[in-house]
């Protein structure tokens, strides 16, 4: 393999532009391939069969048709596609090498960085939806009507569409020369920056100038919003009331904490720190979120499974 890749990379010698990469991978070690490759597929199948049977247990049932599940619905589906294009990617190199050219790692980094950022803000809008329910509930129905959140859901993914163009323009900049190796499993800002034979600060200001939007602002966001949602809760006199209060959020609060601290992590940190790490740091907040989250919600969640005894019933009787 890396006599392959050494050929691969003497015949773009003389090139001024890169034609295809070489993803190297999660590992290069060939006694942890194998059962790395299948610990990858159980995670990829239970990602999408939970990603996929949470959807459709809130289009099959009317009584989940509220603003809360409608945003849950689009994270799901953001959980899905984004699953579905990395994990392959990383089983791909386990069992040989994985080529990609210039075109298809510019669409892959487009796609990545387009549904990362619409995690961070529907991450923002399901917890304004809680804090309205529960700081504002009988301003609940106006406050979130069907046109404000088809409103909030376009924004999310105007925003992840602008904030992905220029993640892909600010690499297209870029020029590779010589170096075609990709010391990662997904074509990303950091590591296709590694790359490049020509200064790479502006493009290093740009990339943290707009992950810091799209990481700060949504942060304050939840917690300000959980900050109120807190301050509420306590001045319940019911026992009943916050324990309710307080698990309608629990399950939100750690999708967010696991989301975000691994994707700050991964992108203010200092540029010297270990490849490993950032690769680490990748699978939490995408393959493990997009895992963890269906469960997450799902669990301790009374109505996803009032919906599921419904749904199972309806299918064994009819």
């Amino acid at each position: 393999m890396y006599k392959d890749m050494t050929q691969r990379r003497m015949a773009l010698g003389n090139d001024s532009s890169v034609k295809e990469f070489i993803l190297l991978g999660l590992t290069q070690q060939p006694e942890l391939q194998l059962p790395l490759f299948f610990l990858f597929l159980g995670i990829y199948v239970v990602s999408t069969l939970g990603n996929l049977g949470l959807m459709v247990l809130i289009v099959l049932n009317p009584h989940l048709h509220t603003p809360m599940y409608y945003f849950l619905f689009n994270l799901s589906f953001i959980d899905s596609c984004s699953s579905s294009l990395i994990t392959p990617q990383i089983m791909v190199s386990f069992v040989k090498q994985n080529i990609i050219s210039h075109a298809e790692c510019m669409t892959q980094l487009f796609f990545f960085a387009f549904f990362i950022i619409d995690e961070c803000y529907i991450l923002t809008a399901m917890a304004y939806d809680r804090y309205a329910a529960i700081c504002k509930p009988l301003l609940y129905q106006v406050t979130m009507s069907h046109q404000a959140c088809h409103l909030m859901l376009v924004g999310v993914y105007v925003i992840g569409f602008v904030g992905a163009m220029i993640h892909t323009g600010s690499v297209l900049s870029l020029t590779f020369c010589d170096g075609n190796i990709i010391n990662h499993y997904v074509c990303d800002v950091v590591p296709l920056r590694k790359l490049s034979c020509t200064n790479t600060a502006t493009n290093e200001l740009v990339v943290f100038i707009v992950v810091s939007i799209n990481v700060i602002v949504p942060t304050l966001a939840i917690f300000i919003s959980y900050t109120l949602i807190l301050f509420n809760i306590l001045g319940i006199h019911s026992a009943e009331g916050r324990s309710k209060a307080f698990s309608t959020c629990g399950s939100h609060v750690i999708a967010v904490s696991l989301f975000f601290g691994a994707s700050s992590f991964m992108y203010l940190k200092p540029t010297s720190s270990s490849v490993d790490d950032d690769k680490v740091a990748t699978i939490f907040y995408t393959i493990m979120g997009s895992m963890l989250n269906p469960l997450i919600y799902s669990l301790r969640n009374k109505d996803v499974h009032i919906a599921l005894r419904k749904t199972l019933k309806n299918r064994i009787f009819t």
